[in-house]
């Protein structure tokens, strides 16, 4: 078995621990992830309405 492919069964094993065991953190973290990749399209369209506007 090669070492990435390891490496990805621990990434997921862990985040399915840590959804069972810290269901309440798991979702702060998933809406913060949300959150931020909101902010930052809200961003990103805001430079290209004022680069088209002008």
């Amino acid at each position: 078995m090669n070492a990435k492919k390891v490496l990805t069964y621990v990434a997921v094993a862990f985040v399915i621990f840590y959804l069972f065991t810290q269901p309440t953190n798991a979702a702060a973290a998933v809406r913060n992830v949300f959150g931020g990749i909101t902010t930052g399209a809200e961003r990103l369209s805001a430079f290209f309405t004022s680069l088209v506007s002008n």
